[in-house]
């Protein structure tokens, strides 16, 4: 097995010390940063997952920070979703676009105060498109990466586990909310969110030096709930229809195709740099687009490239995520899938590394 070189161009996180105590197993590099993909193993870790609470370092979802008069102004360009009702105190979940109306991320964004807002973003280098923006516009805005680094706590014990670190104030916190809460002596904006779908809190860690003695609190608070370090998991998100920024989608698909037209407002989104191209999309409709599919036969190897979707000889999509699932004892996928073949109940051929399997696309995803 290859290794990763270390070097400054790869950086740790406040968090690594722990990760590296709990057994992490592998590691992939997301935002020039190292993010935990396995601790015991895939499937070992799902199970837990779905059963207890974990401690995740994502320190690798780096912040874009806005802060000065016109940094509403430059997240609505960015953005198809209408934030005029946006209040400080709520985190919202973002298309970014391009001017033809790609995806550039996907990032939830937290609004701090009306001057002042982070851009949690998924793998890519957002931070340079957004100084282009700031200054082609001339916008009175300070944009930067500052020095937070989220910890995630996730599971069906995570309210337990929070309360016992932040006391009971910490379970009023409502989905997509957050509150300013004291650590130590520090004051920590803390989020009800994150990347899986058995529920949790996002804990944004401003500095260093109080990353592992929250990572330790945590550990300590969390023995008699059976928690341990943890990762988003390859088979929950695919589940739940969690999508990866680069892997299931890229900047040659509109937020429509990816299933997010729930989160454009292109009649009332004004500012967004996108608007027009988003619209005629929105009047025409996506000739592609997201669907849940389910692969036959045993489990499928890992998917680290696209496998084409077939009907006969013919080329109908994609498949870009995919993992055997021990809950519902089948291979379960993402895919792009062409208008014509998106129905579901439509059965199709995977060209996956082992050859071809059949196919089927669902109505929805599974959790």
């Amino acid at each position: 097995m290859a290794l990763l070189s270390p070097s400054r161009r790869l950086r740790r996180t406040p968090f690594s010390d722990g990760v590296e105590a709990a057994g992490v197993k592998a590691y992939t590099v997301y935002n020039h940063m190292l993010l935990p993909t396995v601790f015991r193993s895939v499937q070992e870790d799902y199970h837990h997952l779905k059963q207890a609470v974990q401690v995740w370092d994502v320190a690798c979802e780096r912040q874009i920070e806005l802060r000065g008069p016109d940094a509403g102004r430059l997240v609505q360009l960015m953005t198809p979703r209408d934030l005029r009702s946006m209040l400080p105190g709520q985190c919202f979940y973002l298309p970014i676009v391009d001017e033809t109306g790609g995806m550039l991320n996907d990032p939830v964004a937290v609004k701090l105060a009306e001057d002042r807002w982070w851009i949690s973003i998924a793998d890519s280098d957002l931070l340079y498109w957004v100084k282009g923006l700031a200054y082609g516009y001339r916008l009175d805005v300070l944009v930067d990466e500052p020095d937070v680094s989220p910890l995630a706590v996730q599971g069906p014990r995570s309210d337990d586990l929070m309360a016992a670190v932040f006391g009971d104030q910490v379970r009023d916190i409502r989905f997509f909310r957050f509150a300013h809460l004291d650590f130590q002596g520090h004051d920590l904006v803390v989020a009800r969110s994150g990347y899986s779908k058995q529920g949790g809190f996002e804990i944004y860690v401003e500095g260093e030096q109080i990353g592992m003695p929250l990572w330790n609190a945590l550990m300590e608070a969390g023995q008699s709930m059976d928690v341990r370090a943890g990762c988003p998991n390859l088979i929950e998100r695919i589940e739940g229809g969690l999508l990866s920024y680069g892997n299931d989608m890229t900047d040659d698909n509109t937020p429509h195709e990816c299933g997010l037209g729930k989160f454009c407002n292109t009649q009332t989104a004004i500012g967004c740099i996108g608007r027009d191209a988003l619209l005629r999309v929105a009047k025409e409709g996506p000739v592609k687009q997201i669907r849940a599919i389910q692969i036959d036969g045993p489990a499928v190897p890992g998917c680290d490239r696209w496998w084409p979707l077939k009907h006969g000889e013919k080329t109908v999509g994609r498949v870009s995520s995919a993992a055997w699932s021990p809950d519902f004892q089948t291979n379960v996928a993402i895919g792009m899938v062409r208008m014509t073949h998106w129905d579901a109940g439509t059965e199709l051929t995977v060209e996956t590394i082992d050859g071809p399997r059949q196919a089927l696309v669902h109505e929805t995803f599974w959790a």
